[in-house]
């Protein structure tokens, strides 16, 4: 998800509670605080000498012990006027990736997309996740890139793709 996509679902859903479920059934408590965002640059080079450059935003998500009994979440509205305050200090590129950043006791530090987002009558849940991380030189390595020959259209039951 794009900052500015993320941004707007805010303003869109801004009565509405804002939670971050970090993995499947588990949710930031109801104590969480926005305690960074952070404009970042990535200019890399790979492993097989190929240079990499992008930008993305990350959101640094905190559980606050104090207000571990805390049982209402921040609304879409206050998190969105965190933001905008944020933008107007260093402003946010919209068109960039935005992850957040969380952890707790059962949880390492990890920086996680958004996968998903569901909207119920009271709720805004933005489901995170990790992705894998990958060879981007996998030719020039040596290392097999493993491809399927099977089309969509194969993929049917009994199809054998699967």
């Amino acid at each position: 998800m794009k900052t500015g996509e993320f941004l707007s679902l805010l303003q869109e859903n801004a009565s509405k509670s804002l939670l971050f479920e970090y993995a499947s059934g588990k949710f930031v408590g109801a104590n969480y605080h926005i305690t960074e965002v952070k404009n970042i640059t990535v200019d890399s080079v790979d492993c097989g000498a190929g240079t990499d450059f992008w930008k993305e935003t990350v959101i640094q998500l905190w559980e606050s012990p104090e207000e571990k009994d805390n049982r209402d979440y921040m609304t879409a509205y206050k998190a969105l006027g965190i933001l905008n305050k944020v933008d107007q200090i260093k402003p946010m590129e919209k068109s960039v990736i935005v992850k957040f950043e969380y952890s707790n006791d059962q949880f390492h530090t990890a920086q996680l997309f958004v996968n998903d987002f569901t909207i119920d009558q009271d709720k805004l849940v933005m489901k995170l996740g990790i992705k894998q991380t990958d060879c981007k030189a996998k030719e020039a390595c040596g290392v097999p890139v493993l491809t399927s020959t099977a089309t969509e259209e194969a993929c049917t039951p009994g199809g054998g793709c699967c």
